[in-house]
């Protein structure tokens, strides 16, 4: 345990910058964390770094870097003794390695989404993850974006009565940033890992894990169907990238229960409804972001206030799960999923 998490990223690009806002964020509200360092081979100045923003608002406050110094190589800040945790936001297929790394040279590590493609990939950090003495978490965002954790307990608590049925959207289009990347399938996964990933893990989170899913589409839009033999009668998730930039960026789920309706989309100032009879209350989720929630939840676990941090076991459960989605799609047949 420590008492002061002093941090390094790797990775200066937009969602680098989105961990950096949440650190920033979380020392003004008394978190005991300092950012301290930053990696990024394409800069050389911390100035320097692109400012194109992403799907979801992350503040467009400047960042204060004023104390944070740009380390020369990532070998620099993976070996730094004055730093405790390392954020990976690079590009999807250097993520294992680097937490691998990062992991042998006694650092925390919190880990951007997809962990990597390969399913094989992920379980191989995550059986590393589990005999470290080190906190190894999946930047699964969703499972801490407030709407999101008060429809989680809504869900597993049954405050409504058990769930019937659930659908989840994530529409837009392809990543304007790295464009090189997001355009190369075989590196970012295309919509189905890159996108649709939240979704799946969130279901996985509320409802365990399916035992089939059917798939159709493509990279850039697929839509899953997740079969659960005892659980809710229709679970669907839909994702995509094909949208033109000026529709926008759609996040919304409805879950239906025996008792209410629960309502979220991101696009409304009340983004979260519940439905009950005749009458519509709208939840207050407060201001924070899932950013926000993810690096506060890895801050209290290395700090012990707290264990809510993300396994990357469960990283290499959903990664197992997504893969059976892109066979499904690719057969056009149902996949089962096996636990063991």
């Amino acid at each position: 345990m420590s008492d002061h998490v002093r941090v390094g990223i790797i990775g200066f690009g937009f969602m680098g910058r989105t961990h950096a806002r949440a650190y920033l964020s979380a020392a003004l509200d008394g978190y005991p964390v300092e950012l301290v360092k930053i990696a990024d081979h394409s800069l050389r100045t911390l100035e320097d770094a692109d400012t194109s923003a992403g799907n979801l608002e992350t503040g467009n406050d400047a960042l204060d870097l004023s104390r944070v110094k740009l380390a020369q190589s990532t070998d620099e800040i993976i070996t730094d003794p004055d730093i405790d945790l390392l954020s990976i936001c690079t590009h999807t297929d250097t993520h294992v390695e680097l937490a691998l790394r990062a992991l042998d040279a006694g650092k925390h590590v919190l880990v951007e989404k997809p962990i990597a493609i390969n399913p094989k990939d992920v379980q191989r950090l995550a059986d590393a993850a589990r005999s470290s003495d080190r906190v190894c978490m999946p930047a699964m965002c969703m499972r801490y974006w407030p709407a999101w954790v008060k429809i989680h307990e809504m869900i597993t608590q049954e405050q409504y009565g058990r769930v019937r049925s659930a659908e989840f959207h994530r529409l837009g289009s392809r990543p304007t940033w790295g464009a090189d990347f997001y355009s190369d399938e075989a590196r970012s996964g295309g919509a189905l890992y890159d996108l649709h990933i939240h979704d799946t893990d969130f279901i996985v989170h509320c409802f365990g894990v399916p035992s089939a899913v059917t798939t159709s589409g493509d990279g850039l839009h697929l839509s899953s169907i997740y079969h659960y033999d005892d659980g809710p009668v229709h679970v669907l998730a839909q994702g995509a990238w094909d949208h033109q930039p000026s529709v926008g960026f759609r996040m919304r789920c409805t879950i239906v229960c025996e008792q209410a309706t629960i309502d979220f989309d991101i696009a409304r100032d009340n983004q979260l409804i519940v439905h009950r009879g005749d009458s519509s209350d709208s939840i207050d989720v407060g201001a924070l972001s899932g950013y926000d929630g993810e690096v506060r939840a890895i801050i209290d676990q290395i700090t012990g206030r707290n264990e809510n941090a993300t396994s990357m076991d469960d990283a290499a459960l959903v990664a197992r799960l997504l893969d059976c989605e892109r066979r499904s799609m690719r057969s056009g047949t149902t996949e089962s999923l096996s636990v063991s």
